[in-house]
């Protein structure tokens, strides 16, 4: 597995050119917890905000993510749908993730994908405070069956195997 918040910062390379066009500032995320895409830094205080489709990222190394094509830069203000992981108004992370029966798992801190780059989220790695970080370590579990992100929380229909 890949964490997310580990990629954030990593140059941007063109594989046909080898140019650096950006830097991973952030991820956008679908409703159905899939990669929709990397949002890219921007030096603009006009422009929109870039962003790169996950199906255009060809690989994600430890020092470089590298994207197909220059031609894969799209600008955006806001796709719907999708949420931000770590910055703006819809982001994910510090959610506190609840189940039906109202029992709080902790707050979301990052995300985890294949290292084959597919687009599917397989893991959340979740928070219960920092004294309990550092005691016990942050927790991993699977993305749980129809979770939702709602307005204060993300919402998890049952308990996942395992229980809180």
């Amino acid at each position: 597995m890949r964490s997310a918040r580990d990629l954030i910062g990593l140059p941007v390379l063109d594989i046909v050119t080898g140019k650096r066009v950006g830097t991973v500032k952030d991820f956008l995320i679908s409703q159905a917890w899939h990669m929709h895409g990397i949002v890219l830094d921007y030096k603009s205080w006009f422009g929109a905000a870039r962003y790169v489709g996950w199906g255009c990222i060809c690989s994600a190394g430890s020092d470089a993510l590298i994207i197909n094509s220059k031609v894969s830069i799209k600008k955006f203000k806001e796709i719907p749908g999708t949420y931000y992981l770590c910055s703006g108004k819809s982001k994910l992370t510090g959610l506190p993730l609840i189940s039906a029966e109202g029992i709080q798992m902790g707050h979301l801190e990052d995300v985890y994908f294949s290292p084959k780059m597919e687009d599917s989220i397989v893991g959340l790695e979740l928070s219960d405070g920092l004294l309990t970080d550092l005691q016990e370590g942050r927790r991993r579990i699977p993305v749980p069956a129809g979770a939702r992100r709602g307005e204060d929380a993300i919402t998890v229909p049952a308990l996942p195997a395992g229980g809180a």
